[in-house]
């Protein structure tokens, strides 16, 4: 089975090296790493990894916290494609998506492209239920909903206790984080359920991912 691993790190030569000896003592194969935000003397990587049949995922953060401060900050299951050039791929696949498909197309890749568990593109703001344009699988019903940050003039991480959110929302602890796209009243919101939390390198990342593909999408009036 396969497992997403967010680690807090120093921010020295030979640490990556030294987590990767230590997860493949114990039996687990490592399939990706990406580097996140690199400041302060540390690093965040997202470490995604198989784990035997035979292994507990337990297992995974005794490893890692072994190598001298090393913290991990979120384990969770991990499906899906993996390679390392997403943004590249879904850009190409933008760009030859026929009229009206783009932004549909769009929603359904983002999830995979930021390890997510889901994306919505929504329109909507002055106090008016927003609409949803598209919406990936496993993502919650924004229908009929009033949303205090529509418009958007820039882009915001939107953490798990936010007071607009649904108790139901709250519950499950769904971070979020959203970016305009093409128009402030059109957002594209990506989000996970029981964490890890959006990190500002990521929504930066969203903001740049979007702003190419808007000029590839369709998007509703203003």
């Amino acid at each position: 089975m396969s497992f997403l691993l967010r680690l807090v790190v120093p921010d020295r030569p030979g640490i990556l090296g030294a987590v990767a000896t230590a997860l493949g003592t114990a039996g687990v194969d490592i399939v990706s790493v990406d580097v996140l935000e690199r400041g302060g003397g540390v690093a965040v990587d997202d470490i995604v990894v198989d784990l035997p049949a035979d292994r507990l995922p337990d297992s995974l953060i005794t490893a890692a916290q072994a190598v001298d401060g090393v913290q991990v900050e979120s384990l969770r299951p991990f499906a899906g494609p993996l390679d390392t050039h997403r943004e590249l791929e879904l850009l190409e696949s933008l760009a030859r998506a026929a009229e009206g498909t783009a932004v549909k197309l769009l929603a359904a890749e983002l999830p995979r492209v930021f390890h997510s568990g889901w994306a919505v593109v929504l329109h909507g703001g002055d106090d008016r239920p927003c609409e949803v344009l598209a919406a990936s699988d496993a993502a919650p019903t924004f229908d009929g909903m009033v949303l205090p940050w529509l418009p958007m003039p820039a882009p915001r991480l939107l953490p798990s206790d936010e007071e607009w959110l649904p108790d139901r929302w709250r519950d499950m602890a769904i971070e979020m984080m959203a970016a305009p796209f093409g128009t402030d009243r059109t957002a594209v919101v990506l989000g996970r359920s029981g964490g890890p939390v959006y990190r500002r390198s990521e929504l930066l990342r969203l903001v740049h991912l979007t702003g190419i593909a808007a000029s590839v999408a369709h998007l509703p009036p203003a």
